[in-house]
């Protein structure tokens, strides 16, 4: 295990993580403050959370419905 860690390029992976934990962030925000959603809100939560980069980014997309 280590080995495994002393190996990997964080030079790649700390902004992946930084990415991340903006999208999350964010997401998680206009979530708290938005009133329509397409589908029940829970469910836009657990998509955010629970489903790594691609899930702030689905909710953005598809999740919240614009005036």
């Amino acid at each position: 295990m280590q080995e495994f860690l002393e190996n990997i390029n964080w030079g790649i992976i700390a902004p992946l993580f930084f990415i991340q934990g903006l999208l999350l962030i964010f997401a998680i925000l206009d979530w708290a403050k938005a009133d329509n959603f397409r589908g029940p809100k829970w469910m836009w939560f657990c998509i955010i959370v629970f489903i790594n980069i691609v899930g702030p980014v689905v909710y953005f997309l598809f999740g919240r419905r614009r005036n």
